[in-house]
């Protein structure tokens, strides 16, 4: 089979190799579309991912396909069924497992290698996370479904409510999720972005009030004469800098709650006000990863459309085109997603 291989920074081959062999428990699937992911621009910018991928890798982990083969002792799936596959399992058994933290898992079971003709998926990931397409769900729109869970779980982390208003920061495929999700649930949204082609995506998605950055001087004071001087209930950090994370508990209200959503580089700190944080009570999260129930909630949605698949994915290219698309998806932040067909 064809296969993306990662041997190092921004060092990426499509190869030959063997098709992967499965065992008992496991299933094999033809992918029929893999997403691109932020993610994966690390992944490949940094040549490594310190808990998912050691090179030589194949990497991806958003996918749709068809099971071809599969191990014994698997109920519910048949060869030929149109599936999605989350990229990790938790264990089920740790400390975090039993207190509903299962994105914690002490050994949370990672899977790579979307970007390729095959993809093994181990046991413990069909028994948790493998999940069947409706048929009227296209396999590009059900790939969606592992970053919309990460979404949801910053969402719920919020406990935002229907009228909040909430600020999204960084309007790359993430944010416009948010902005989905956000419309859904109710809230007064404030997309905030560099690039007006992202806020007018945003305003299409139902964004209700638009704030460019590059034409913004004061984007705290900015934001209070949005919310009649107050701030915003709820903030969502899905850049991915220091700098806008500090940024983002600038832009709350008294009481509010900023989610810093976006991965910063493992290296690196931010300083806050602590002044600002003890009178305003300002409360602090971040999200990581997703949990099963999750994957089958955002699937839920994508099925019954109130996250439309078609504001996230702009590009169709082949498995052989891979090294070509992640080097246009380094250019800039904000790209939307690439469908890459094997």
């Amino acid at each position: 089979m064809l296969a993306g291989v990662l041997y190092g920074k921004e060092q990426l081959r499509v190869e030959s190799m063997p098709i992967p062999r499965i065992e008992n428990g496991e299933i094999l699937v033809r992918v029929r579309a893999a997403l691109t992911c932020g993610t994966d621009v690390k992944v490949f910018r940094r040549g490594y991912h310190a808990k998912m991928i050691v090179p030589p890798a194949v990497f991806g982990h958003e996918l749709a396909g068809d099971i071809v083969e599969m191990g014994g002792d698997i109920e519910g799936f048949s060869i030929g069924d149109r599936v999605i596959s989350a990229n990790s399992a938790p264990c089920g058994e740790c400390y975090y497992c039993k207190r509903d933290l299962e994105n914690l898992c002490d050994d949370l079971l990672f899977n790579n290698g979307a970007y390729a003709e095959y993809i093994r998926i181990p046991a413990r990931i069909v028994q948790k996370n493998l999940l069947h397409i409706p048929e009227h769900v296209a396999y590009q729109e059900a790939a969606l479904a592992e970053p919309l869970a990460c979404v949801l779980r910053g969402w719920e982390e919020t406990h935002a409510r229907a009228g909040d208003s909430v600020a999204i920061m960084g309007l790359g495929p993430i944010g416009m999720m948010f902005v989905c999700i956000a419309k859904a649930y109710g809230a007064r949204v404030i997309a905030i972005g560099r690039r007006w082609q992202q806020l007018d995506r945003a305003r299409e998605m139902g964004a209700d009030e638009l704030v460019c950055t590059e034409e913004t001087r004061d984007l705290p004071e900015r934001i209070r004469e949005l919310t009649e001087g107050r701030g915003v209930d709820v903030a969502f950090e899905a850049v991915g800098k220091p700098e806008t994370w500090e940024l983002a508990v600038k832009l709350l209200r008294r009481g509010g709650i900023v989610n810093f959503f976006g991965g910063c580089p493992s290296d690196t700190k931010i300083s806050l006000p602590t002044a600002l944080l003890h009178y305003s009570e300002i409360s602090c999260k971040a999200s990581f990863h997703h949990t099963p129930a999750l994957i089958r909630k955002a699937l839920d949605l994508l099925s019954s459309g109130v996250v439309p698949a078609k504001f996230f994915i702009n590009r169709v290219e082949p498995l052989t085109n891979l090294l070509e698309v992640m080097r246009h998806l380094m250019s800039h932040n904000g790209h939307l997603k690439t469908a890459i067909i094997p």
